[in-house]
């Protein structure tokens, strides 16, 4: 009896991981434009289990605390020319997707001072968007985060399942359309 049970559980497991990783697949299959930056891998990867500065200094948190919901890690710095061009646009996509299901995570990695992140976000009228930072490059160093800006999902389970090097349309109907395959919410004019 044990071992028909602990059949049932890993076939139901097997094809639970089947299934996500087929939305991920039809997912793939959505980039158009820039999205097209959008590799998706054959399998999930770890990411990282540093911690990171929540905003203003109000104490630090690691990735772990975001499981269960879709993730779209942008990591980005005050410096960065392509970070003022996409930031608009992953605001806008928190507001379209955000919530429940879905995040925008932005993390300024390296030297980026709280006042520096605060004047950036008010110059560019984003007021949606974490401003968390990585000071030490923990987490970027741990998910090998070279050049900037570079934006990984990260499914439910805690892992990346794709990784999008330099900046993106990220307010696109191709990248509304991979959010929306990857979460179950609507299309966009669905």
């Amino acid at each position: 009896m044990k071992k028909l049970c602990a059949a049932l559980v890993y076939t139901a497991l097997a094809l639970g991981a089947n299934t996500a990783m087929a939305d991920v697949q039809a997912a793939a299959g959505l980039r158009d434009g820039s999205m097209k930056k959008l590799v998706f891998h054959d399998s999930p990867q770890a990411t990282s289990s540093a911690a990171f500065q929540l905003e203003d200094g109000d104490g630090e948190a690691t990735l772990e605390e975001y499981r269960g919901k879709w993730v779209l890690l942008n990591f980005w710095a005050t410096w960065c020319a392509p970070c003022r061009k996409e930031m608009p646009m992953l605001s806008a996509l928190q507001n379209e997707f955000g919530g429940d299901d879905f995040e925008v995570l932005t993390l300024a990695a390296g030297r980026n001072s709280p006042e520096g992140i605060k004047k950036f976000f008010d110059e560019i009228n984003v007021d949606n968007l974490p401003r968390h930072q990585d000071p030490k490059q923990a987490v970027a160093s741990q998910m090998g985060i070279f050049g900037l800006p570079i934006t990984v999902i990260i499914d439910p389970e805690g892992r990346e399942v794709a990784r999008l090097r330099g900046d993106a349309e990220w307010d696109s109907d191709s990248a509304k359309a991979i959010i929306a395959e990857l979460t179950g919410q609507a299309a966009p004019g669905g």
